[in-house]
């Protein structure tokens, strides 16, 4: 894009304090319109004549910004005939943050000065325009944000006034690489009043939100200049009901505001929080005078639109549910990350590679996606490999893992656009993303090739060099999750080559569609042959290395499928229903087992209640999906000790939430046949006691959706089916039939 404005600076460095930059310049009378075209080094906010300009919040996002660095436009009300004043803050956001501050090589940026350009443009009657760029004239000076950083938070004076404004200086900045804005903005979305304010056993004031969420509480008082309100933030209680930041780990996420005099409100501009409570730490007059109308808490994501819906008879799957959507929201903020609240908070590849499916149903991802695929292109290595986190932004891989291709982590590049495909029915993100997926395949390939005969399919790489069945409830290190390498890598390269063989297909590449579809079907043999005993026994058996094979249909035929799927119901129930798997395992493990026979052992677990299950973490009193299954034990304590990850446990993380992608495609029984619900099918399995279930999903056709109930011995169901769009039905007794555009009932007997 064509750019003219420079890039400025302060003149010197203002500490922790964030920047302000401002220009006065005069309007004429016959301005028609004024179009403001900005981004930072860093996050901003910009106001003109003391209103804030847009609702985008943490501008101008996240991006791989060496490469792609983001501008906004935005529509100004100025006033004409008079003196205006443009002025922008600008924080240290994921710029200059200190991102993934607990490992070696973090941020390299983070000692850069802040830094903004912009073109502000004022368009006349007769069609001529005026351009005002920054440079030398603008000025700078300390803000009322005393300090803003993503994970630490933000301290704020209402009383300051910047006393002494000095000249801006023009420096050295990106301006090849600035793009127009792609990804969805981030805005803030619900507000949530507070459920309760209490005192801990430890004499705390803590106030409840109720659910847990990515955004920032907005504080509303009368206060006297000087006096202080400081919050704290935690996602759950911990021993015996007190305040419990330490999964937090160096993350402070404080929360300071000293007043000015008189009735005040504010909320954090430059930085956001994962949080259900807040600790009151200090408050006028006290923390005890604190009252639940002094808080509201704002929720911040990306603005994407809403496209399914889903209930059932019973409530506890509806409160998964819920959970599954608070998930998703509180970890789109710009890129997927993996947390909004500790200090990590970083576009991780295996979590969306997991999840996609299940958020394409909830959300139209496709402008979100589209833009961070670019970013995940961006980072790719010429030797074909991925960073674990997207954007990598000095931290990609872990000290133990060279920089190369890591199963079910890289495989986001191959799993998220066939999702995005399936969701919308546009080849274009596969043709886009055809040439990363590739490199990355065949990179996969090259690190899976070091053995002899079919071992030279088998990913048997030492388990540091990947994550493995990632936090897997049935062996408590992490070196035993990595040590599962072996099962999960070899999976992945035979799910990548297959859905990389069918893209090819799509696009007419058929010698690598060919060479693709051998790769797969030589890589599930060799997994049979070696890892089997050739009749749908795993030598060494867990729950992640029966799942992957039979749902990714590994074995050669039908009938030892089924007797994999058999081994694995007795491994689970032996289990007590608990589930067993970790990240590469969960989404499918119901799937596996309902698809092949298994459908009671499927329900048993799903609805299962006991530690650890997806409903022990509902009847524990979650409201979003948690990064572990054992995230609190029965007492309400964190359980997590010394396994090797430095305590790391989030109550908001929505990996596990694949089970979503489940709850569509089996229970309410809706799921597309051709990409972009050309077809669907509505196929719902009876189950786990269940009498009724619906689905409303938005296609590019319009929306499909299902209805169904039992009463007595017969079930009904009605299937809206939108126009341009065909759908086979397919009802508990067996019976099928292909039902044309509108609305459709049928009733069949279940005795």
């Amino acid at each position: 894009m064509q750019w003219h404005a420079n890039w400025i600076r302060p003149a010197k460095s203002y500490g922790s304090v964030c920047p302000a930059f401002r220009k006065t310049f005069f309007c004429p009378e016959n301005v028609v319109s004024a179009a403001l075209r900005i981004t930072a080094m860093g996050v901003y906010e910009a106001s003109l004549n003391g209103s804030r300009v847009g609702d985008f919040i943490l501008a101008p996002g996240w991006t791989v910004y060496q490469k792609r660095l983001q501008v906004q436009q935005y529509e100004l009300r100025i006033r004409p005939g008079q003196e205006n004043e443009l002025t922008v803050l600008v924080g240290k956001g994921w710029y200059r943050g200190r991102l993934a501050g607990w490992l070696p090589g973090q941020n390299s940026s983070a000692a850069l000065p802040a830094a903004l350009t912009a073109e502000l443009t004022l368009r006349y009657p007769d069609g001529h325009t005026d351009t005002i760029c920054t440079d030398a004239s603008w000025q700078t000076a300390e803000s009322a944000v005393r300090f803003s950083e993503l994970y630490d938070g933000e301290t704020y004076d209402a009383a300051f006034e910047p006393s002494v404004w000095t000249p801006a200086v023009i420096c050295d900045g990106p301006t090849d690489t600035l793009i127009e804005q792609q990804g969805e903005p981030v805005r803030e979305q619900e507000r949530i009043a507070p459920a309760r304010i209490f005192k801990t056993p430890a004499g705390e004031i803590v106030v409840d939100f109720g659910q847990n969420l990515t955004g920032y509480v907005e504080i509303a008082l009368d206060g006297v200049k000087g006096e202080a309100v400081e919050l704290s933030h935690a996602e759950v209680l911990g021993k015996n009901g007190n305040f419990y930041t330490e999964n937090y780990r160096s993350a402070k996420a404080k929360y300071l505001y000293f007043c000015k005099d008189g009735a005040q409100r504010y909320k954090p501009k430059l930085t956001f929080y994962g949080f259900r409570y807040i600790r009151v730490d200090r408050f006028p007059c006290g923390a005890e005078h604190a009252a639940q109308e002094n808080f509201t808490a704002i929720a911040v994501h990306s603005d994407m639109k809403r496209t399914g819906y889903l209930s059932c008879s019973d409530p506890l799957l509806n409160k998964l549910f819920e959970n599954v959507i608070w998930g998703q929201k509180s970890n789109l903020l710009d890129v997927p990350t993996d947390c909004p609240q500790r200090d990590e908070r970083m576009g991780w590849t295996g979590d969306i590679a997991v999840f996609a499916p299940t958020a394409a149903f909830n959300f139209d991802m496709n402008r979100f996606l589209d833009k961070w695929l670019l970013d995940v292109q961006a980072e790719q290595l010429p030797t074909g490999g991925l960073p674990n986190t997207v954007p990598v932004q000095g931290y990609g891989f872990p000290a133990t893992m060279p920089k190369m291709a890591v199963a079910w982590w890289g495989d986001a590049c191959v799993l998220v656009p066939w999702a995005q495909y399936m969701a919308r029915g546009d080849v274009g993100v596969l043709r886009r993303m055809y040439p990363t997926m590739k490199k990355y395949v065949n990179a996969c390939r090259f690190w899976c090739g070091f053995g002899f005969g079919k071992h030279r399919y088998l990913w048997e790489m030492p388990g540091i060099l990947g994550f493995g069945d990632w936090v897997a409830p049935d062996v408590p290190q992490m070196s035993q999750w990595q040590g599962r390498i072996k099962w999960t890598g070899t999976a992945s390269l035979c799910n990548t080559s297959a859905l990389l063989a069918k893209i090819a297909d799509i696009l007419g590449e058929t010698q690598d569609a060919k060479h693709y579809r051998a790769l797969s079907e030589k890589t599930a043999d060799a997994y049979c042959s070696i890892l089997t005993d050739g009749n749908g026994k795993l030598l060494e058996e867990f729950q992640t290395a029966y799942v992957l094979p039979i749902y990714l249909n590994m074995f050669p035929t039908q009938q030892i499928r089924e007797k994999a799927a058999a081994n694995l119901a007795a491994l689970a129930k032996r289990n007590d229903w608990c589930i067993g798997t970790g990240f590469p395992g969960t989404p499918y493990i119901l799937f596996a087992l309902c698809d092949n026979g298994q459908v009671d052992a499927a329900y048993h677990m799903l609805l299962n209640t006991k530690c650890p299950s997806w409903l022990y973490e509902v009847k524990a009193g979650a409201t979003t999906i948690w990064e572990r299954w054992d995230g609190l034990d029965e007492n309400g304590v964190c359980p997590i000790g010394d396994d090797g990850t430095d305590k790391m446990i989030s109550y908001n993380h929505y990996a596990s939430g694949a089970v979503g992608d489940f709850l569509y495609r089996r229970i309410a029984g809706i799921e597309p046949t051709e990409a972009g619900y050309k077809t669907f099918r509505v196929k719902p399995i009876l189950g786990g006691g269940l009498t009724s279930a619906s689905a409303k999903v938005r296609t590019p056709y319009g929306d499909a959706s299902v209805q169904w109930e039992t009463a007595a011995d017969t079930f009904t169901v009605t299937v809206c089916v939108p126009i341009g769009t065909r759908c086979e039905l397919t009802l508990p007794d067996g019976t099928s039939q292909i039902l044309a555009s509108g609305t459709h009932t049928a009733t069949c007997s279940i005795s």
